[in-house]
């Protein structure tokens, strides 16, 4: 709950009110797994920390059932440590769909106070050029941050890449503009290495407040309502019902209920508590009291892949392969409590670009099928209410040149989830492509009244071809990169992933449909 915890600390600082909290995960403060960074992966469909969610099959993607990983007690705990913000014209569009105040100079402003920035080490600044403005960092919310030891060999020599095939090299990344090549932060303390996320930066230091209580493994069933209607013939909240121990319970609210539970969780509850579209809750035998057929629906999920290569044995590569040796990576632990060592590595060098700045003439091809997408998705029939709104703004991102519509992350290391065996004493970094605007909206909802019922969740990946033919351009990019000097010189041998074999365009579906 990483929105939840922030918000329930931040309403307990009133002594008039008391805060409940109803988290349906685990307790992880100080747990190993969760605060130590380097570890990649291993709390990842482990289901103490990820509730390690399925999608439906996905008819567009060789019916594959997709994991959609999110953490028990919050995704802040899981998560891969990369401190990032979306580029301003991404919140601006919040605010242009009706949302008064949802845009990048408040949020800005917001998210600052949310922050503590503590500049890099001079170890780190030896080896790269970092550059910061401390204008566009907060200096004392409580979350912290730091520009961390990194593998500075391999994000030396994808910046000078980037830059030769024209990228430009942004000076700092958080001040709404992302459009080049640059390296992140991470959300860590420097002053232990652990991680720092909702759970150990806002309730830790405040959990003894005795306005606040906050109860783990409690999973909510349902809001529970008024028998009679309020003013305006309103629903009137007044509890919330949770399991706890196989016990259901309900808590009272003298004001406000906030349900902060995700996008895979919120409609459910919803749903389980009668409101949402009058069919879903017909089927899974829900009573209806409020009919709010926009609950679940207009789900966009980006999907990621990666494209992974040996590294130039003669360089001194420090990536995270190093630690697939046991005595090395036990070693490893002992020295990030005394603030050294490789478990400190995080995912920090990150490529933003539009479209329009790739050479390759497929480019423009792919973004004209993104916006015949878009204008035939408009012209459908049963398109919801406020759609039609989304996709023009959409359509404006694409032709955008300050919003980004591709992703590419270097990862110092072969990347877990991929089908390469890594070999002991070899290193190796993974380009990782990720779809920023898919075109395709997908569902979820609650798959019957239990509430202990996952799910049903169908993000309808690929429906809308272009988001495959998007991808496709990622992987030629990430190709044009590794034959662009530096880079090339840095390369041995072939792609490892998905390979040479894999290269027609037909082929690069593939690695998805």
């Amino acid at each position: 709950m990483t929105a939840g915890l922030a918000l329930a600390v931040r309403l307990s600082e009133d002594q008039s009110v008391t805060v409940a909290v109803l988290e349906a995960g685990n307790d992880t403060i100080d747990d190993p797994a969760v605060a130590i960074p380097g570890q990649y992966g291993l709390t990842i469909a482990d289901p103490k920390y990820d509730w390690t969610f399925f999608t439906r099959k996905q008819p567009f993607a060789n019916d594959k059932e997709i994991l959609w990983s999110r953490g028990k007690g919050g995704s802040s705990t899981i998560n891969s440590f990369a401190w990032s913000k979306p580029p301003a014209g991404d919140i601006d569009v919040i605010e242009k769909l009706g949302n008064p105040g949802w845009n990048w100079k408040d949020y800005h402003h917001y998210s600052k106070k949310s922050e503590r920035f503590f500049p890099p080490l001079h170890e780190v600044t030896e080896l790269f050029p970092h550059t910061y403005d401390l204008d566009a960092r907060g200096t004392s919310g409580p979350i912290h941050y730091t520009i961390t030891p990194h593998a500075h060999t391999i994000d030396t020599v994808v910046r000078e890449t980037s830059r030769n095939l024209g990228l430009k090299v942004i000076d700092d990344p958080y001040k709404g503009d992302i459009n080049g090549t640059w390296v992140a932060s991470a959300n860590l303390d420097p002053e232990t290495w652990t991680r720092s996320d909702s759970a150990s930066a806002y309730l830790k230091p405040h959990k003894d407040r005795n306005n606040l209580v906050v109860l783990p493994n409690a999973l909510v069933s349902r809001v529970v309502f008024a028998d009679k209607l309020g003013d305006d013939d309103e629903l009137v909240a007044t509890g919330v019902e949770f399991i706890h121990k196989g016990i259901k319970h309900v808590v009272n609210a003298r004001k406000e209920i906030i349900l902060s539970t995700g996008v895979p969780v919120t409609p459910k509850i919803l749903e389980l508590s009668g409101i949402g579209r009058r069919d879903i809750l017909n089927k899974i035998g829900i009573e209806v009291k409020l009919e709010l057929p926009g609950v679940g629906e207009n789900l966009q999920e980006h999907l990621l892949f990666g494209a992974t290569y040996e590294l130039d044995p003669s360089v001194n590569h420090q990536t995270l392969d190093w630690l697939r040796d046991p005595e090395y990576a036990k070693e490893a632990r002992h020295l990030i409590a005394e603030g050294k060592g490789l478990m400190r590595t995080c995912i920090t060098c990150f490529n933003y670009f539009p479209l329009s700045s790739v050479r390759n003439p497929s480019a423009a091809k792919t973004a004209d099928s993104i916006a015949k997408d878009i204008e035939e998705y408009k012209k459908q029939s049963d398109i919801p209410p406020g759609l039609s709104e989304q996709l023009n703004l959409q359509l404006e991102s694409l032709r955008n040149d300050s919003i980004p519509e591709m992703e590419i992350a270097a990862f110092p290391g072969v990347f877990s989830t991929q089908e390469v065996t890594p070999e002991p004493g070899k290193t190796y970094t993974s380009f990782l492509a990720l779809l920023n605007h898919p075109v395709s909206r997908g569902t979820v909802h609650a798959r019957s009244s239990d509430p202990e019922d996952y799910p049903d969740i169908d993000p309808h990946y690929f429906e809308k071809d272009s988001d495959l033919e998007l991808l496709v351009e990622h992987l030629k990019y990430i190709r044009t990169m590794v034959q662009t000097e530096p880079l090339k010189s840095g390369i041995v041998g072939v792609e490892l992933h998905p390979g040479p074999e894999c290269e027609t365009d037909e082929q690069m579906r593939g690695v998805w449909d």
